[in-house]
């Protein structure tokens, strides 16, 4: 839905074995959808369906007036979009006073709430869970407020967790992707869930990525690690942690990945014996130089 370029959509494109898949996406910068048709081409893919327009107010994949529904959706939506909604305010209304209500969208997706005027992340959310078939799954890159974030977002995240659509949660080291420091997190979303919980992976630590000087990085077994402990669904101390819906319910569905993955260290105690000898030790020392300086001052008539 914000495909940007497409490198994500060709990366992704290129993980299908039988290489039998259809790629559509939806832009809104014109110069950057451009760019998509073009990388797409140059990939060797000639059929993609790259649509021009704000997927928010004019989603242009449609089937009968409907939206069109995917197996697999990926995306990395503008982080915490301000004036999301400006594209349903109608034609040159700039009017600071425009709210956006779920009644303006005909294609209803924000019916579990609308989200804040200056945070578009869970309207790229609904959207996408709105175009999911039946049996798909998608992965979102976001960031991590849409974990924590209270008000209407918090009741669009209880919808989602209620319904039991959201099937991991991903942290990711800060300074990952261009343009932004801040730390991002990748959120699993799957429409045929029958499992009544969420995996919660924190691959934040500094052990988890390569430090880079401009930008830092995961490398291939950071990846295998991330990947591995998803497929297994499984809980590994300071790194990973399968929480049931209930233990989500009673954190009030607050999804901040601190409350479920513990990466605490403990300090070692501190032995204040050798501390008390360090400072004896030092004192001793610094005596002697004293006495030393005194004596080279001494020499030189100082």
């Amino acid at each position: 839905p914000t495909c940007g370029s497409g490198s994500l959509l060709i990366k992704v494109a290129k993980q299908v074995p039988s290489k039998k898949v259809a790629i559509y996406g939806q832009e809104r910068n014109g110069a950057t959808h451009s760019l998509a048709l073009m990388n797409m081409y140059l990939h060797g893919i000639d059929d993609a369906k790259i649509e021009w327009g704000d997927t928010l107010a004019n989603p242009l994949h449609l089937e009968d007036g409907k939206l069109m529904k995917f197996q697999v959706i990926v995306a990395n939506p503008p982080f915490s979009l301000d004036k999301w909604a400006m594209g349903f305010a109608g034609e040159g209304n700039t009017d600071k006073k425009f709210k956006m209500e779920a009644s303006l969208d005909p294609y209803r997706r924000f019916e579990w709430g609308v989200p804040p005027s200056s945070k578009g992340d869970y309207a790229f959310v609904q959207h996408m869970l709105y175009s999911l078939a039946e049996n798909g799954r998608m992965a979102t890159i976001l960031p991590h407020g849409v974990l924590f974030r209270g008000a209407s977002e918090g009741k669009i995240r209880k919808q989602i967790i209620e319904l039991n659509l959201l099937d991991a949660v991903i942290g990711l080291p800060e300074g990952l992707f261009y343009g932004t420091g801040i730390p991002a997190c990748i959120m699993v979303f799957r429409k045929d869930r029958t499992r009544k919980d969420v995996l919660f992976i924190d691959a934040s630590g500094e052990e988890h990525y390569e430090k880079g000087k401009n930008q830092n990085k995961l490398r291939e077994q950071d990846i295998e690690k991330i990947v591995e402990t998803y497929e297994k669904r499984e809980t590994i101390d300071k790194y990973s942690y399968l929480a049931t819906i209930d233990e989500i319910r009673e954190n009030d569905y607050n999804l901040n990945i601190p409350r479920y993955v513990d990466t605490f260290e403990e300090e070692e105690p501190v032995d204040m014996e050798a501390v008390k000898e360090n400072i004896a030790n030092i004192k001793k020392e610094l005596q002697e130089v004293e006495a030393q300086m005194e004596q080279y001052l001494k020499e030189l008539g100082l």
